[in-house]
């Protein structure tokens, strides 16, 4: 049993309660239009050369490198996509940027070196074998590995897929996620605001952070404060969910019956993490459909802390079920503080913006750290990680986990 008695947990703690016996998803196949942040279940091996010809990289005139230096009848033209006929030795033929390189020519002189007059170029001496062109299967060989399993598509590797002629891909299935905000005192944006009432701020947040994370928001809900409703709405959230995300309920008052009833339909894993922002975070299972245990994680309902927990938390665990490690961990940097600050028996995870020069990289603090101000975040590049009980110094160096991947 986890009560208050039981000893905060580090994040390393957390980490190995949340991913344990994680498993990809299973596949799907999507077309390349719609593949943008999806991530590959299996590797794609090249099926062609890229490019499938000799290419040349510029305007110009092909030729044998052999004829350089001399002048030479023009006897063809060759724009992007055309066939080009065989060349003869003693002969030359324009081409344009991207058009295949003749049969018989190997290297192209850039037309502002040619001279031009009644259909023949002049052509300067010691012009290179392959000089201007683009060879065959310079970029791809055929039959290489063109993207590994587990990789994020992004721009680059969607134009790579496509070069290849490839219009679908074998990706992971997106995590389904089933988001609840508890507390009575939560009001949607757009109505009124009655006394003692915020407007839900997590909501919006965090369904922006889980889809950039690769998940699929499918169920969304406000949970009342009372153990009955809450057990109700968790319950039926994880019969449609892969992981049921709750914002609000898990620390210590009266009105807070996330955990409560987390363990009276499923088990708490972990609970309260020795880190600052974010103490009270939850972890647990649930019963899901098909006899499936469906993840759970409670984040602290103060709006830093859910967007800090989400980072850590969300990311590597959504990343793991997509069998993405690049996801696992945020890329770190090292920064040196402009900043002083001292922690006590907790981590630190501070919202920090970082300035890049020659002279390396500087961290600068947003004033006010508090776990309400969600001012801090905005425009925050990093989390600056203080360990407990330590001393930051102006100068210091401070390992930074940056928020832009």
């Amino acid at each position: 049993m986890i009560s208050e008695s039981t000893p905060l947990a580090a994040v390393e703690q957390a980490m190995q309660a949340l991913l344990d016996d994680v498993v990809p998803l299973a596949s799907e196949s999507v077309a390349l239009g719609e593949a943008t942040g999806r991530v590959l279940a299996e590797a794609v091996e090249a099926t062609m050369d890229v490019p499938p010809f000799d290419n040349s990289a510029m305007d110009g005139y092909a030729l044998h490198h052999s004829d350089a230096g001399h002048t030479l009848p023009i006897i063809g033209r060759v724009a992007a996509g055309d066939s080009p006929l065989a060349l003869e030795r003693g002969t030359c033929a324009r081409i344009f940027t991207g058009g295949a390189l003749p049969e018989g020519a190997d290297c192209v002189v850039m037309q502002e070196k040619a001279c031009v007059t009644d259909g023949h170029a002049t052509l300067p001496g010691d012009v290179p074998e392959g000089d201007n062109v683009r060879r065959r299967g310079r970029d791809v060989a055929q039959g290489s590995q063109l993207l590994g399993a587990g990789m994020r598509l992004d721009a680059a590797a969607l134009g790579h897929l496509a070069a290849q002629g490839i219009d679908k891909v074998q990706v992971r299935c997106k995590p389904r996620v089933a988001l609840l905000s508890t507390g009575d005192e939560i009001i949607e944006p757009g109505k009124p605001l009655a006394s003692g009432q915020i407007y839900n701020s997590n909501r919006p947040m965090l369904v922006a952070l889980l889809e950039g994370f690769g998940a699929d928001v499918i169920h969304i809900q406000h949970v009342p404060d009372n153990a009955e409703d809450t057990r109700r709405c968790l319950r039926e959230a994880a019969l449609a969910a892969d992981i049921v995300v709750s914002t609000g309920g898990v620390s210590v008052g009266e009105e807070d019956h996330v955990k409560a009833a987390l363990e009276a339909l499923g088990e708490l894993n972990l609970w309260r993490l020795a880190i600052r922002p974010g103490k009270p975070l939850a972890l647990g299972r649930l019963p899901g459909g098909d006899g499936q245990l469906t993840r759970f994680v409670g984040l602290p309902g103060n709006p830093v802390s859910g967007y800090v927990g989400a980072w850590l938390f969300l990311r590597p665990l959504l990343g793991a079920m997509q069998g993405c490690t690049a996801m696992a961990e945020l890329p770190r940097l090292w920064a040196t503080s402009t900043f002083g600050t001292s922690t006590g028996p907790r981590q630190h995870y501070m919202r920090v913006r970082l300035d890049f020069s020659r002279e390396g990289i500087q961290a600068h603090a947003f004033t006010d750290q508090n776990s309400g101000v969600l001012s801090s975040c905005v425009g925050a590049d990093a989390l600056a990680v203080v360990p407990p009980h330590s001393q930051v110094a102006q100068g210091d160096l401070l390992e930074c986990l940056w928020l832009k991947a």
